[in-house]
């Protein structure tokens, strides 16, 4: 007879005051007493949360498990009483099932591979080491996240999609609205409905004027205007939020494991292991939702259809049956396999594209800038509230040897 499982009370739940990398306590303890546990949401509905390794990655890859919008009827913060939840907007397809999934994410696979991402390799270079130039230019102290964490994924994803510079800021301002966790209903919609009509303008025009750019490629495919904005807002906001926060959090982190950050600054030959263990260490986007579609057997557990399900990435990726030693930070970790890109059909289109950015801008920081260290104390820096789909700080202030 399966025990009674684990209930956890409170999602987002709360990081313990001192320990901006860690997951949540509540979350970790949950994963001690076993990889699933109930959740009951604030409408009532009996939800569930995963928290085990494996059995985050087997229900990413399982079809049973929904990502449609419309069956997302209940929220950790958020009792929606009776409003209907409608599907998502033609193009948003990280919030579809297949095959309309794949209809929207096929002709772009060819467009992120390994290899077209590596030929931008030298274009980040050059962004990162401009940035890094005005850095030193001003002097310190700086606040990393303004002056580097950001503008290298917001230039890199605005050129990919032929978002002209200058309209840079007007997406970036609005995203952080939308995505940051901390603006009213009000102001959350209408950053939302103001990047909707700004890519609804760049759209017409990439149809009046194409220019070499991934969006302008799209317009010779059946997908209407409307559909190729849903598809530029999922890119858009997936190509900059993520990286900026893994560039400025992964940044605090090596600060706080000097040993590790002059292990990385020493050995070159280390990047690539040093981005995979950042990226599984951090795990900036911390949690998915899944609706199940029919009854499933889960740890023992029946997950009944139509019953909500939270994935938490992050304490998966601190499950000591799968990472020896999970809360070290460990740049020469060779256990691979982590989730920080999520894993199945929904596995992120773009994260070649990140660990480009990752590997070409954290050993040029760290190179370009002796003594990098914090301007202020541990303590000090803000972090995102639980309440923002990706982690990560508001602000990071630095200082280095000028």
């Amino acid at each position: 007879m399966t025990a009674s499982p684990h209930t956890v009370t409170s999602m987002p739940a709360v990081r313990r005051p001192g320990c901006p990398f860690d997951p949540p306590e509540e979350l970790i303890a949950a994963r001690e007493h076993g990889p699933i546990s109930r959740f009951p949401f604030p409408d009532g509905h009996q939800g569930w949360l995963v928290t085990g390794y494996d059995l985050v990655r087997s229900v990413l890859a399982d079809p049973r498990f929904s990502s449609r919008r419309e069956l997302m009827r209940h929220h950790p913060l958020i009792d929606y009483g009776d409003i209907e939840v409608p599907p998502a907007p033609p193009g948003e397809f990280l919030l579809m099932d297949e095959p309309q999934h794949s209809r929207y994410r096929r002709p772009l696979v060819g467009r992120f591979t390994v290899r077209r991402m590596r030929l931008l390799t030298e274009r980040i270079e050059q962004i990162t080491a401009e940035h890094l130039q005005a850095m030193e230019q001003a002097g310190p102290p700086a606040d990393l996240v303004t002056a580097f964490a950001k503008p290298i994924p917001a230039i890199v994803i605005c050129e990919l999609l032929g978002v002209p510079y200058e309209d840079r800021g007007r997406f970036q301002d609005n995203i952080d609205t939308f995505l940051g966790g901390e603006a009213g209903d009000e102001e959350l919609m209408a950053a939302y409905l103001a990047t909707q009509r700004y890519l609804a303008e760049l759209v017409a025009a990439k149809r009046a004027d194409p220019t070499d750019d991934v969006l302008s490629d799209l317009l010779d495919s059946d997908l209407t205007d409307e559909e190729l904005q849903g598809m530029a807002l999922i890119l858009l906001s997936a190509g900059f939020d993520t990286t900026a926060n893994m560039l400025a959090l992964g940044t605090f982190a090596l600060l706080r494991n000097p040993e590790q950050l002059a292990a990385l600054r020493a050995d070159p030959t280390l990047t690539d292991q040093a981005v995979e263990e950042l990226l599984r260490y951090l795990t900036v986007a911390k949690q998915f939702y899944r609706v199940a579609l029919e009854d499933v057997e889960l740890a023992g557990h029946t997950v009944e259809a139509g019953t909500m399900v939270i994935l938490s990435l992050n304490t998966a990726n601190r499950d000591p049956g799968r990472f020896p030693a999970p809360h070290t930070l460990d740049l020469r970790r060779r256990d691979g396999g982590h989730l920080a890109f999520s894993h199945g059909v929904h596995q992120c289109l773009g994260q070649q594209l990140a660990r480009v950015e990752l590997r070409v801008a954290f050993p040029a920081l760290l190179n370009r800038l002796p003594g990098l260290r914090l301007a202020v104390p541990a303590e000090e820096i803000a972090l995102r509230p639980e309440t923002a789909d990706i982690h990560g700080v508001k602000s990071l202030p630095v200082t280095w040897d000028a």
